[in-house]
């Protein structure tokens, strides 16, 4: 996103634009018991949640205007 100049100061842009250039990614490696839980947890989704997904998806992506949902 390019800052408004008009609505910002240069400090404020600068940081910004340095922001939006660097790399992000994980603070640190996953530990055991996070993996662990994970591998529990498996990749199965209760229907029950995929259907809320998907019907708050369609939702969104119908929205006509600002505010309508």
């Amino acid at each position: 996103m390019t800052p408004d100049p008009d609505h910002t100061d240069e400090a404020t842009q600068a940081v910004d634009e340095d922001d939006a250039t660097a790399a992000h990614g994980a603070d640190r490696a996953p530990t055991e018991g996070e993996e662990a839980a994970a591998e529990r947890a498996g990749t199965e989704v209760p229907e029950s949640v995929a259907d809320a997904y998907e019907e708050a998806a369609e939702t969104g992506a119908n929205v006509k205007g600002e505010g309508a949902v």
